[in-house]
């Protein structure tokens, strides 16, 4: 595999925390000429840090809204994948929700998001939530949640696109046969509709039966929930013991 397309919470970390076997994972990803794309929900701010920290090259976050790239020189660079016009209004709505469902808690890393928002339900009311999604549909806006937020914004944004736009525009050269996606969340399913290699690692089974998409591979097992299982399929593939 040529390029390694991962989700971040879940799925790289181990019990919300990155930990030593996100190191091993980088390490085997280089040996192996492979580079390691994540594809998170994260915020743009997040993006930054990580780039800045991990011998990464790329990132596609906040939903696939934005992508990150980092030169030679360790400048990084964005280009969004919404217009300016969705922009400010997502900035509208983001004032409106706040005024009129004040029970909404925004993420603590909501300043650092430009093309997307989130929302931090698990520290909310069922019944909160719900109002709060029920005002993003009266607004027209798109939502999805992960395993930490509830993530909204406008236009045409998901992962499946900024990873489809991502091979085009930034290896052409690359057939998409030669890269792999692999998750965990809600927030992962239009990658696992049309994306051809793609891997649930074990604790997706916990909203399993919501996703109407599946991955092709489902890992199983505690020693495959999260970055482990990420860590054990990439180990089979470079041993090339895994024929998609």
């Amino acid at each position: 595999m040529k390029i390694v397309f991962s989700d971040f919470d879940g799925t790289l970390t181990v019990n919300g925390k990155l930990g030593a076997v996100f190191f091993e994972l980088l390490d085997i990803i280089e040996k192996n000429n492979s580079e390691l794309v994540i594809v998170s929900g994260r915020s743009l701010s997040w993006g930054h840090f990580l780039l800045t920290h991990f011998p990464l090259k790329h990132a596609i976050m906040e939903g696939g809204g934005v992508i990150l790239t980092k030169n030679v020189d360790g400048v990084i660079s964005e280009e969004f994948l919404v217009s300016e016009g969705e922009l400010q209004r997502l900035q509208d709505l983001t004032v409106k929700l706040q005024r009129d469902v004040p029970e909404t808690i925004l993420s603590v890393d909501s300043f650092g998001r430009k093309s997307d928002r989130a929302i931090e339900f698990p520290q909310m009311k069922q019944s909160d939530v719900e109002k709060a999604e029920s005002y993003l549909l009266k607004e027209k806006a798109n939502f999805s949640r992960s395993n930490v937020h509830v993530n909204f914004w406008y236009g045409d944004i998901s992962k499946n696109y900024a990873v489809n736009y991502f091979l085009k525009n930034y290896c052409p050269h690359l057939k998409i046969e030669e890269t792999i996606f692999y998750g965990d969340s809600l927030n992962d399913e239009s990658m696992f509709e049309s994306f051809p290699n793609t891997v649930g690692v074990s604790n997706i089974i916990s909203v399993l039966d919501e996703l109407y998409h599946k991955p092709k591979i489902i890992l199983e097992g505690k020693e495959n929930a999260g970055a482990f299982g990420v860590l054990n399929h990439l180990k089979e593939i470079f041993n090339q013991s895994i024929d998609f």
